[in-house]
């Protein structure tokens, strides 16, 4: 029986024999050995077969790292943790109707979020996180972009709209 436990807290190495010390869940022993290593979540985190030294039975962790609240500030001043299924939500928007497969829109909002948290920034504002998503939907759909940026910069007449669709072109 295999019995998996999550760490989400600080990890304790022991600098001579580099292990973690991880409680048994069979026995609640501190000492254990690594047996296997492996990325899991498409390297969002590593899975780790261990042995315990007192029973010797074996268990799975999962070591993932810590991403700390990233906050949104959005164009009136207010404040929101960041969601991704609101990043999400306006790409199927600005891409409905077109052949951009949801696996595309995923891989994005994952890239964008981990963008924003590589900068180490703990609040962002939405104009921030408009331009990274127009770079990404540029390179992927067009149309796409054009509805995105429609809304996004809050075209109030033809002529900004026809500056925004000139300089796509001209960028070609």
């Amino acid at each position: 029986m295999t019995l998996c436990a999550i760490m989400y807290a600080s990890i304790d190495f022991s600098l001579e024999r580099m292990d973690v010390a991880v409680k048994c869940p069979y026995c609640a022993h501190l000492e254990s050995k690594v047996v296997d290593s492996r990325p899991a979540d498409e390297g969002s985190s590593i899975r780790r077969r261990r042995e315990c030294l007192a029973c010797r039975k074996r268990f799975t962790t999962y070591e993932i790292m810590e991403s700390l609240p990233l906050m949104v500030i959005k164009r009136d001043g207010s404040r929101q943790a960041f969601d991704r299924n609101k990043l999400m939500g306006s790409m199927l928007k600005s891409c409905e109707k077109r052949s951009v497969p949801i696996s595309t829109l995923e891989r994005l909002a994952a890239e964008i979020e981990q963008s924003l948290q590589n900068e180490m920034e703990r609040e962002v504002p939405t104009t921030e996180i408009g331009e990274l998503v127009m770079d990404k939907l540029k390179d992927v759909d067009e149309v796409s972009y054009v509805r995105f940026a429609s809304v996004y910069r809050q075209f109030k007449d033809i002529n900004t709209f026809m500056a925004e669709l000139t300089k796509l072109l001209e960028e070609k």
